[in-house]
């Protein structure tokens, strides 16, 4: 697997997405650190999925829609 660093991606990152599209995978550096590996994403298959793949796998509660506690939202708000 080839190395790079984060400043030689910042210098030229349509190099960079090149090699990975020919179907080289990278492992980036940031320093001595490794930081992430890239690779090319895998072939995906050909049409569409199948409609109804997951039937019956789940089944919406009845109080899905219902507002959320005060507490609850209070979180996601940060107060």
């Amino acid at each position: 697997m080839s190395t790079i660093s984060v400043q030689e991606i910042q210098r030229n990152p349509a190099d960079f997405l090149h090699r990975v599209a020919a179907g080289e995978a990278i492992l980036v550096l940031d320093g001595q650190r490794a930081v992430a590996e890239v690779k090319p994403l895998g072939a995906r298959p050909a049409g569409q999925c199948p409609w109804g793949l997951a039937a019956g796998e789940f089944t919406v509660p009845d109080d899905f829609d219902v507002p959320l506690p005060d507490d609850v939202l209070n979180d996601f708000e940060g107060r």
